[in-house]
């Protein structure tokens, strides 16, 4: 990554939630429930963050969903450059795998690079990818999606076919949602998205996930 790839202009981003006002909002990489078991580095707000055109195209998501009668839960947004080295390191020179029963129980550290799962530059780190799930109104609770976030296993695949039909079926619904309104998704995780025409295709940004910062 070049160094004039790496800005720390937050001038194209907007908290998503001013934009999605039923968004709901559970930032794991600001917690410590994560594959790494730490907050990670940049996270110093539990809020999500996104380009103006990410979240205008997410609005438009929840509007559609919202009247089937769900609402968008968000794990993941934008994500500072600085959050994908903490992960990259943690990878490469960290021994710990105190997570590992709970988000990559059949794989080693290592493989989680070579299958996809982490990447050594992320799409989040653009400003317009979004890791997200749907809640029920009706019962106040996460639709079954078949695997939880971050579960990195071949089960997390949205095609996977070794889950139940109302489980694929709840897949699609978010991911036909979100491709209507030009997102992109991934085949390796059911619950990442990427806006298709994103504003920043070249850039990685390395401002802090603060709702304090983007009022400088």
């Amino acid at each position: 990554m070049a160094g004039n790839d790496i800005k720390m202009d937050s001038s194209g981003f907007v908290l998503l939630s001013d934009y999605v006002p039923h968004i709901i909002q559970e930032i794991r990489y600001f917690s410590t429930y994560n594959f790494i078991g730490d907050r990670i580095d940049g996270y110093e707000e539990p809020c999500a963050l996104l380009t103006k055109e990410a979240a205008r195209a997410l609005k438009a998501v929840s509007n559609e969903l919202f009247v089937q009668g769900y609402r968008l839960k968000v794990f993941d947004a934008y994500r500072p450059a600085c959050a994908v080295k903490h992960f990259v390191l943690w990878g490469i020179e960290d021994q710990d795998i105190r997570m590992k029963p709970y988000f990559y129980p059949d794989l080693q550290k290592q493989e989680l690079f070579l299958k996809g799962y982490i990447a050594r530059q992320s799409s989040h780190s653009r400003g317009s990818a979004v890791d997200l799930t749907l809640l029920d109104m009706k019962t106040g609770k996460e639709l079954d999606m078949g695997s939880p976030f971050d579960l990195f296993s071949e089960v997390s695949h949205p095609d996977y076919k070794g889950i139940t039909e109302a489980q694929y079926e709840n897949r699609m619904i978010l991911q036909r949602a979100m491709v209507r309104n030009g997102f992109l998704p991934l085949s390796v995780e059911w619950w990442h998205f990427s806006l298709k025409d994103e504003p920043y295709p070249d850039t990685y940004f390395e401002f802090p996930v603060s709702s304090e910062y983007l009022r400088r």
